[in-house]
């Protein structure tokens, strides 16, 4: 197959006053991809592919579908806890061991009520599919929750990404919508965890002889919903601002990120929060939209289909509708490209081969389709 070449693509960038990272990249409607429809659900949140090539896909209301992209068959995985759904709460992430092929285990989050309040939580489950096609998790354990369970519907985050070396468990904690919690050493929300593969807190993360709880490994975020590691080993994260302020950023080990300190956005009733700046104490992002993209998965392309693309990070953005690149050039990021989708994008996951697949959010006018993206010939 002939690759496009998109290294010649014009990209047409917009000065906006303050930090450069927020320089905006134009928003195109002419795509350097092509689009295929290969399947609809119900409000889709994530998906994760099989090394046989089909998928595991959650939806938001509490369903796990195991999808074959070959003949369009879907097969509801048994063994699901009970998801909260309401408000931002759903069935979450879904991500594969990194010894899948030895222990075919699948792990998950989820946001769930206990006792009055609302929390999420990581689960572990091991695939089976029976002679007649039934699909179940099997012995399903929740080996982790966020501490403290709150009130309330919003910013549960509840991404997962294992280390490279597959040692490691990183899950994400958003502060739900409480904002002091990001700062406070005894919670986990507004926190970026480092876990071993049972749920328990890792050793040597950098806080807890700080007095902080044992499994912080950077705090101060918003609401954290993609993680990934770069091919260096890099730990990249994109969370949503709040008017204002999304944000990449790099995460190291025991930084404080700012929120809700310091954002380069503001407070949805107009009240300023102080931008971050040079010696605040603060990790600044490395690139931030305003205005905001609202982002959503975030994968780091290591596929051949787009060779142009390798490296790079891409986000699916929710109420800008767009699938969104970011350059990578080792510690630095810059804006690269931003298309026009049509409808809220939930999640980006890289296929088997290479291509680029979305699911779109299934809200406020999207369908809830999973597209395929292939280059264009």
């Amino acid at each position: 197959m002939r690759h496009l070449t998109l290294t010649a693509l014009p990209l047409l960038l917009i000065a906006c006053a303050g930090d450069g990272a927020n320089s905006q990249a134009a928003i195109s409607a002419d795509k350097p991809f092509k689009t295929s429809v290969i399947a609809d659900f119900e409000s889709p949140w994530a998906m994760t592919f099989l090394p046989d090539g089909r998928a595991l896909v959650t939806e938001k209301a509490g369903e796990m579908i195991l999808f074959d992209p070959k003949n369009g068959t879907k097969i509801p995985v048994a063994g699901i806890p009970r998801v909260d759904s309401a408000g931002q709460g759903a069935l979450m992430d879904v991500v594969l061991s990194p010894a899948f092929a030895k222990d075919q285990a699948v792990y998950f989050s989820f946001s769930e009520a206990r006792d009055g309040v609302k929390g999420v939580a990581l689960a572990r489950g091991q695939f089976a599919q029976a002679s007649d096609g039934t699909t179940a998790l099997k012995d399903v354990q929740v080996i982790f929750r966020a501490s403290p369970y709150v009130e309330g519907n919003g910013h549960y985050s509840g991404r997962i990404a294992f280390s490279p070396d597959g040692q490691y468990l990183f899950f994400t904690n958003g502060e739900r919508q409480a904002f002091d919690p990001a700062q406070d050493p005894k919670a986990t929300l507004g926190k970026l965890l480092r876990l071993n593969l049972d749920g328990t807190p890792a050793a040597g993360n950098p806080l807890a002889a700080q007095g902080f709880h044992p499994a912080v490994w950077s705090y101060g975020h918003r609401n954290l919903l993609g993680i990934a590691f770069d091919a260096d080993g890099r730990l990249w994260e994109q969370e949503m601002g709040p008017k204002g302020g999304d944000e990449v950023n790099l995460i190291k080990p025991g930084l404080n990120y700012g929120w809700p300190k310091a954002s380069n956005g503001s407070h949805y009733d107009g009240r300023d929060i102080p931008d971050h700046k040079a010696g605040d104490g603060y990790e600044a992002p490395k690139v931030w939209w305003n205005p905001v993209i609202s982002p959503g998965g975030l994968i780091h392309y290591a596929g051949d289909l787009f060779p142009a693309w390798k490296g790079s990070l891409f986000i699916g953005g929710l109420s800008s509708q767009s699938l969104v690149r970011v350059k990578l050039d080792g510690e630095r990021a810059e804006k690269a490209d931003q298309w026009d989708m049509g409808a809220r994008i939930r999640e980006v996951e890289q296929g088997p081969d290479g291509a680029l697949w979305l699911l779109e959010d299934g809200g406020d006018g999207s369908q809830g389709r999973l597209l395929k993206l292939t280059p264009t010939l």
